[in-house]
């Protein structure tokens, strides 16, 4: 009895800690897209640390993670293009 009421609490503290330490980093990240500051770093970091407690967060992130990937692979894509019309002139 008393050892679950113990795990439960653990788990609500953990819980608790991880959405303010983690709301807090993302909230600094928003904040950053209107002044001065890495947002672009803060905001995934946010992210991550709500990922450890909340599947919310690990969906955002996913998504994040992928929209960053295929923007990458875009880009690079179109670069090869214009360096192979470069070439050709």
């Amino acid at each position: 009895m008393i050892k679950s009421v113990v795990d439960w609490t653990y788990k609500a503290a953990r819980r608790l800690v991880v959405g303010v330490v983690g709301a807090t980093v993302l909230l600094i990240g928003v904040v950053m897209l209107v002044t001065p500051g890495p947002a672009i770093v803060v905001i995934p970091v946010g992210l991550a640390i709500l990922s450890i407690e909340f599947t919310w967060a690990r969906l955002w992130l996913r998504r994040l993670r992928e929209s960053i990937s295929s923007r990458n692979s875009n880009d690079l894509a179109q670069r090869a293009e214009d360096h192979q019309r470069r070439a050709e002139k």
